[in-house]
């Protein structure tokens, strides 16, 4: 990551805004700061952000409506903070467009850990024909499932679930975009299809490489 990294940071706590200024800070990126939905989006519309950690609740707004503006013009990772417990806001910014979602009180070396994901993922040169993490390697072009040079043997939906899950690789997909995503819209509410699933999957290549986050959805952990 270069210093040249500008990172839009969205609070209206001071506290929490000099916090990230340091994180971002010593982990190399520049930070342009915002306190509501107004500053943020004049902020982000003068200098251009490669991303952007914005906190749910603002003054004049929420992180939610940043994050549907920002996604108007940009495909900048979005970075969404809020309390813990809100399942419901979590789901409502993922759809809007938001990347993940960081609960509060975080740990700098995660939040810094998924901003730089979300950067790389984000990369149009970071195409990988193989997706290599732990022992399980996904093979993109011929379509195979390897765990420790064993094939594992997937149904065709269980390989389009693992790999939507690996192209996403540390970022928190909700139950509605897998469904829509693998299956297709029709599917978009049936959430115990997507669980089964998920079990079946996490039986034949190991239980650590998927995370569930209860009530939202999962993500590839590895």
């Amino acid at each position: 990551m270069t210093e040249q990294t500008r990172v839009l940071v969205v609070d209206d706590e001071p506290q929490i805004l000099r916090a990230l200024r340091i994180i971002l800070r010593d982990a190399g990126f520049e930070v342009l700061q915002a306190g509501s939905v107004e500053e943020a989006l004049d902020a982000a519309a003068l200098r251009p952000p490669a991303a952007a950690i914005v906190d749910l609740v603002l003054p004049d707004g929420d992180g939610i409506e940043v994050t549907r503006s920002l996604r108007t013009w940009s495909k900048m990772p979005i970075i969404v903070l809020s309390a813990v417990g809100e399942e419901e806001e979590k789901v409502r910014a993922l759809e809007a467009g938001a990347d993940d979602y960081v609960t509060k009180p975080f740990g700098p070396r995660e939040l810094v850990a998924r901003l730089q994901a979300a950067l790389r993922r984000a990369d149009p040169g970071a195409s990988e024909p193989v997706i290599a993490a732990d022992g399980l390697a996904i093979d993109l072009a011929a379509h195979t499932v390897t765990v420790d040079g064993e094939e594992v043997h997937l149904t065709p939906i269980e390989y389009n679930l693992l790999r939507a899950l690996a192209l996403n690789r540390g970022r928190l997909l909700t139950h509605r975009s897998l469904l829509i995503d693998v299956w297709g819209p029709e599917y978009a509410d049936d959430v115990q299809v997507l669980r089964v699933h998920i079990a079946n999957l996490r039986r034949k290549i190991g239980p650590s490489y998927i995370r569930t986050d209860p009530g939202v959805g999962y993500r590839f952990a590895a």
